[in-house]
């Protein structure tokens, strides 16, 4: 891959985590001391915080995986054609 599609999947991993961050310690507090009327309303939220996990789980895997990537990339470039 090309790197402006790096830079924007870094990009794009970043801004994802600040939510996530945040959302994940909100729920725990409303699931543990939330009155029944947040508690019913942040039902109709919950799934987010585990889309953005899944979101960030799959860039997050791409963004480790980028070094190995470019190496073979790199490997198979410099490899010289053997003449028959």
């Amino acid at each position: 891959m090309n790197k402006f599609l790096n830079k924007w999947f870094r990009l794009i991993h970043r801004w994802v985590a600040i939510p996530t961050a945040l959302l994940i310690p909100v729920a725990v507090v409303i699931k543990l001391i939330g009155s029944p009327e947040t508690i019913a309303f942040w039902e109709k939220w919950d799934k987010l915080p585990s889309v953005l996990m899944l979101f960030m789980a799959i860039t997050g895997s791409y963004l480790y995986l980028l070094p190995y990537i470019v190496k073979a990339q790199r490997k198979q470039r410099n490899v010289p054609a053997r003449n028959a």
